[in-house]
């Protein structure tokens, strides 16, 4: 059996009114009785740029996308990041950690999985040089490996970044990307069986950066894997993560938050494949947005193969828009060939703040700005402490905080009305 859901057979209309979708357990597949367009297994993946053309955007994977302004991304001669790109990859790692700067010759290089659409593969075929940071067999790592890709110009560049953890082995890695730039970057990351993971990477770049990148991850037997992604700058950002596992017992938490401003792109398109039995996955991605032409857009596929009985998966997109003149597109795909499963769903829900939770509030004496700053805080707030990296955790509340100036600011003004709140 196979079972594709999408926005469409919600019924919602434009604009994002909340809908959710219960959890189908073992003897109760989820299905709507609608027939899928085809399966996210079948999309085409090739190192080879001649497999995969130059979108037009009317590709499902770009409809959302403004593809004239990523369009530099999408030439087949990229600069790499060593050779007069303007993106340059430091990094200060923990004591157990070892890193190296090794030739796209490198064995170890395209492990993870194959590209999957054109800036994917012009990031692969664009780098000259990659970063590979290895938590070796059966390490602790007593610190956090910070990642520092820095952008310096605006010169199409490609960057390529591999994060490995051996048998297991522990670690956190924090990429953080600052700057401005024009990047396409591929970001490998290997769980090796029985290994824990943690990944965060933070897009905080200047004000008209473009940047899409591919995080591509396999994860073993019994490996864990928390993949975070934090969104907060640059023009247009658009970040692909892909988790798929190769054994029994894996188990992936992906974790996501965004803060998009005035006519900020800002977009998120998962990958879940459970390909072999008895694996588990958690997606929890929240955003909020604020300012004319503001856009998000969320897309979560989960694909539970024929072979992968056992499985627990599901996956949540929640949306605070916090001013007129915002728009949140969120899609959750959930595609399954087995009956013989834990449990499986997803939830989403877009809208503004709840008017019930402003008036509780102001009948207590809070002030509208001030119980405004306390509902944006609550929204949050569980994702944030679910991070577990205190550095990003305290970042998020100062930029949480710095974003919400503005959006006060409006309200002081009278530019703002609310409508329906998020469930």
């Amino acid at each position: 059996m196979t079972t594709t859901t999408t926005p469409e057979e919600t019924g919602a209309p434009a604009g994002g009114l909340t809908t959710d979708h219960s959890r189908a357990q073992a003897d109760g597949a989820h299905s709507h009785g609608v027939v899928p367009q085809g399966s996210r297994a079948e999309r085409l993946t090739s190192f080879d740029l001649a497999d995969i053309p130059v979108p037009t955007g009317r590709e499902e994977e770009w409809r959302f996308s403004p593809v004239a302004r990523i369009a530099p991304l999408f030439e087949d001669r990229l600069v790499g990041q060593s050779g007069g790109g303007d993106v340059r990859v430091t990094v200060v790692e923990a004591p157990e950690v070892s890193v190296e700067i090794v030739g796209r010759d490198d064995e170890r290089l395209g492990t993870a999985g194959k590209p999957g659409d054109r800036t994917a593969v012009t990031a692969w075929n664009g780098f000259e040089q990659a970063t590979v940071v290895t938590v070796p067999r059966e390490a602790v790592a007593s610190d956090v490996t910070s990642v520092r890709v820095e952008g310096s110009g605006d010169t199409p560049t490609a960057s390529h970044v591999l994060v490995r953890a051996e048998r297991h082995s522990e670690a956190v890695v924090v990429l953080d990307h600052l700057g401005s730039a024009t990047l396409t970057e591929t970001v490998e990351i290997v769980v090796e069986d029985g290994a824990h993971l943690t990944v965060v990477s933070v897009q905080d770049w200047a004000d008209g950066a473009v940047h899409t990148s591919s995080h591509r991850a396999r994860i073993g037997r019994d490996a864990r894997l928390k993949h975070v992604v934090v969104t907060l700058g640059g023009d247009v950002v658009r970040i692909t993560p892909d988790a798929e596992f190769t054994a029994e017992g894996g188990e992936v938490e992906m974790v996501g938050l965004y803060f998009a401003d005035a006519n900020q792109h800002q977009e998120h398109r998962l990958f879940v494949d459970h390909a072999v039995p008895r694996c588990k996955s958690r997606v929890t991605y929240k955003g909020a947005l604020q300012g004319e032409g503001a856009h998000t857009v969320w897309v979560g596929d989960v694909l539970i193969q024929a072979e992968a009985e056992g499985t627990d998966t599901y996956e949540l997109n929640r949306n605070l828009v916090l001013t007129d003149g915002a728009r949140a597109d969120s899609v959750p795909n959930l595609e399954i060939e087995t009956g013989e499963i834990e449990g499986a769903g997803h939830a989403s829900a877009t809208g503004r703040f709840d008017d019930e939770q402003l008036f509780y509030l102001q009948a207590r004496g809070i002030p509208e700005i001030e119980a405004r700053r306390l509902v944006v805080r609550g929204f949050f707030a569980e994702l944030i402490a679910d991070i577990g990296v205190e550095s990003v955790e305290e970042r998020l509340l100062e930029a949480i905080e710095r974003e919400l100036n503005k959006s006060m600011s409006a309200i002081e003004g009278g530019g703002a009305t609310d409508a329906e709140g998020v469930a």
